[in-house]
């Protein structure tokens, strides 16, 4: 596999962030101003096998679709992972989301996006097309007249319902062959725990009783799940 290339950055030293007291380092407004500047990374949100998963599923994708951004981390994997044939569309309204994020944790459009332009300045003439949807993905989904989505990530609300009708609205929006990952799906021994909400679809969907006619699980990695349109 090529290696990835990774915009340059002016990061401050971890040992110099770690003495941040634990307000100021989650201060929605402090972080905003860090993050968009590149003192700070985004928070990230996955394991680096779910990287990997993405990176690997990603290859050869002509559209993907990320639901739930926040501060860019998994968007940043997709940019390097994608070249300029693809196209990327981000859907995050963006600011507090009870249903997505921890109390107190909120991300801004502007520094996101400039997380992520900074990736794609890296990649050049190679960087993939990125979409941007600031609204909720149910809005996005109910209007969405692109072509067959080749890879869904779904990581947005993360509650029962919200979850749900994001796989309602938007699984039949994918290409044949193509993929839904579904972050925070499982708790495997040794890796953070996944979120009952998205444990719930998922579990009703695919294993109690059988998959969704026309779907299968095509791969389990720390708390992600990756199921395949077969038929």
């Amino acid at each position: 596999m090529q290696a990835l290339a990774r915009p340059r950055t002016t990061l401050l030293p971890q040992a110099l962030r770690r003495l941040a007291p634990v307000r100021l380092r989650d201060d929605p407004r402090v972080r905003a101003v860090a993050v968009g500047s590149g003192l700070i990374p985004p928070r990230t949100m996955h394991t680096a096998a779910e990287a990997s998963l993405l990176i690997e599923l990603a290859g050869g994708c002509r559209s993907v679709v990320e639901i739930g951004v926040y501060e860019g981390s998994s968007a940043l994997v997709l940019v390097r992972a994608l070249d300029s044939r693809a196209t990327l569309h981000l859907i995050d309204p963006f600011g507090h989301q009870p249903g997505a994020l921890r109390a107190g944790w909120a991300a801004t459009e502007r520094a996101t996006r400039r997380v992520v332009e900074r990736a794609r300045a890296a990649a050049g003439a190679n960087a993939p097309r990125v979409v941007w949807h600031v609204e909720r993905s149910e809005d996005t989904g109910r209007a969405w007249s692109g072509p067959p989505v080749d890879l869904l990530f779904i990581d947005g609300d993360h509650t029962e319902k919200g979850c749900k009708l994001d796989w309602e609205l938007w699984h039949g929006h994918v290409a044949h062959g193509g993929h839904v990952v579904f972050h925070d799906a499982r708790s495997p021994l040794g890796s953070p725990a996944g979120i009952d909400g998205v444990i719930s679809v998922v579990d009703r969907l695919f294993r109690d009783g059988g998959a969704v006619a026309g779907w299968q699980i095509a791969r389990e990695i720390d708390r992600a799940v990756a199921v395949r349109r077969v038929g």
